[in-house]
């Protein structure tokens, strides 16, 4: 019996259930380690005391009296809560005391209850996504789909993606590099199966750590983006036109942040624009045909202190000469037939705080000259038929493609004049002479006049931008913008601007030629043989070893070279 007693009580103390028990008298005489642990209670105190004394309403005694089993029943104590069984200890019928099995389901019924939650939250995410037919996809940190919205499941064409590797559910995704770098995607074009969509990938982030990511169509098609695109741009001009309706559009609209360009000749304009517009004298913007002397007249307003001034531009070659007196110094009533009632104000009143543009200055009269030279010496004006003096305080920005200084010694143009205009002059360079911006120029105006025309360009091709390089462009800026809108009005199915869409004056092959101008022999060959080792050079990335053998020179020899021609990308290893 003894022995019998020993392995019982092995078995017991082993067991992986807590367990206590009693005899038929109620009192403890069974208790196991795990069930002293979970009841906080201990062996030596609680064995042969009664389990009501210890546990208060102790369910146990009970199966002594019905003699029942009672299963997955529930019971706290300590602040947890236990699942139990019990039951009784029968011999010839008899309760000779009762066992009770249990386990802690704390930490479990909390986790459910979690779980149960986190159902709750994905059911209503999942109802969501699929009322408002967004295209969505979630990968965890291996890339596997976790979750996909319905509307995306059809488009796809894959019922059950879940568990899946994504790239392959989806075409061309990039779902797995985004966990892998952490770095979020925004308006990236995608084509899956027929439909170039434009799609966002946002990384998600636990503690620093990525654990997934989200996917989401923006945009089902192109078209689409297209198509909104438009519309906002309908209500920006919209939006621009009652705003220039109510500044009676005396407004500057370009800004230095506006003006293209890289290349060294640019910089030092804009170098000398910007200390232009820090003080009051009178600019002189010279320069050729479409090269942008209205944008710098903007932008020098724009960075003085008259920016909260008005702008007011005038073109003195479009006015004919016997209404510019009007335009420039205004009428009273009267003045001449069809005189506006009241009169009318001239530009330099209306310009007055602020800045006048007098575009084309080379093409006005040479009577109104003698009238806008009195109006620089007096700072004052007097309207047509008038007799009142009124003071102004106006600074004149004037610009024209004319050489000033010919025109003078031709008396077309009066040297007082011409002397009161060339206080600050800005020359801007013709385009064939900053050929470095133009891929700049190209694409900035790819977009502008994308946007104006409503329809989508992706961009201009290598060998497009090529040919748009090596062209001289005789009409400048003013030439290139309407090379580019005539190329996207050719786009058909393309969405890159190709060869094929520019003019054939463009892309003529034509044998270079260096006979022009004053260039002597030598000048043409240092040009040629400067050319020659650049091209080297950026094909070799500057190795200067590869260059020289190339080239047939020693490298002492290339190094000279370099240094003659001022390479100076390559003087360094």
């Amino acid at each position: 019996m003894k022995y019998t007693d020993e392995y019982f009580g092995a078995i017991i103390k082993n067991m992986t259930d807590a367990i206590i028990g009693i005899d038929e008298h109620g009192n403890i005489n069974m208790l196991n380690k795990l069930a002293a642990e979970l009841l906080d209670l201990k062996y030596d105190y609680v064995i042969g005391k009664k389990i009501n004394d210890i546990i208060q309403n102790s369910k146990l005694t009970r199966v002594i009296k019905t003699k029942e089993a009672e299963v997955d029943q529930n019971f706290y104590r300590v602040g947890r809560q236990f699942t139990v069984t019990r039951l009784p200890i029968l011999k010839d019928d008899e309760a000779h005391g009762a066992i009770a099995l249990f386990h802690d389901v704390t930490d479990y019924r909390k986790l459910s209850k979690k779980l149960d939650e986190d159902e709750v939250y994905i059911d209503i995410l999942n109802t969501i996504l699929d009322t408002f037919n967004e295209w969505i996809v979630v990968v965890d940190k291996d890339g596997i789909i976790t979750m996909m919205s319905k509307a995306y499941k059809e488009f796809i064409g894959d019922p059950d993606p879940v568990g899946k590797h994504v790239t392959e559910v989806i075409e061309n995704t990039r779902m797995h590099i985004v966990v892998k770098t952490g770095i979020m995607e925004v308006g990236e074009i995608q084509q899956v199966k027929e439909s170039r969509m434009i799609a966002m990938r946002i990384p998600l982030k636990k503690e620093g750590r990525v654990i997934g990511a989200v996917g989401k169509t923006m945009f089902k098609d192109v078209s689409d983006l297209v198509t909104l695109s438009s519309k906002i741009s309908k209500l920006e001009k919209e939006i621009e036109y009652y705003k220039n309706e109510l500044d009676d559009k005396r407004v500057a609209k370009y800004s230095f942040e506006n003006l293209v360009g890289e290349s060294q000749s640019m910089n030092n304009v804009m170098a000398l624009a910007k200390k232009a517009a820090k003080t009051n004298s009178n600019v002189l913007v010279l320069g050729e045909s479409g090269t942008g002397k209205e944008l710098f007249a903007h932008a020098i307003h724009n960075a003085s202190r008259r920016n909260l001034g008005p702008f007011v531009k005038i073109n003195c070659a479009a006015i004919p000469a016997e209404l510019l007196e009007s335009e420039l110094f205004g009428y009273e009533e009267g003045a001449f037939t069809g005189a506006k009632k009241g009169g009318k104000k001239g530009k330099f009143e209306l310009a007055n705080g602020g800045t006048i543009l007098l575009d084309e200055i080379g093409d006005m009269p040479m009577s109104m000259q003698v009238k806008l030279l009195r109006v620089l010496q007096e700072k004052e004006v007097e309207r047509l038929g008038g007799n009142v003096l009124r003071n102004i305080d106006v600074r004149i920005i004037a610009s024209t493609n004319k050489e000033l200084e010919r025109l003078v010694k031709q008396n077309k143009f009066r040297e007082d004049l011409f002397y009161r205009l060339n206080v600050m002059v800005i020359k801007l360079p013709p385009l064939r002479d900053r050929k470095e911006d133009i891929e700049a120029l190209a694409n900035e105006l790819k977009g502008k006049i994308a946007t104006k025309l409503g329809v989508y360009v992706e961009g201009i091709s290598q060998d497009a931008t090529d040919y748009l390089k090596s062209y001289d462009w005789p009409g400048n800026i003013r030439e290139l913008e309407n090379v580019i809108e005539r190329a996207i009005n050719l786009l058909d199915s393309d969405l890159i601007i190709k060869p094929k869409h520019l003019p054939a004056r463009l892309t003529r092959k034509k044998t270079k030629t260096y006979l022009m101008g004053n260039k002597n022999l030598r000048s043409i060959i240092e040009e040629v043989e400067r050319e020659v080792i650049e091209e080297c050079l950026k094909k070799t990335k500057g190795n200067k070893n590869r260059t020289a053998k190339i080239l047939g020179i020693s490298r002492v020899g290339l190094y000279k070279k370099i240094d003659r021609y001022e390479l100076d990308n390559y003087k360094s290893e």
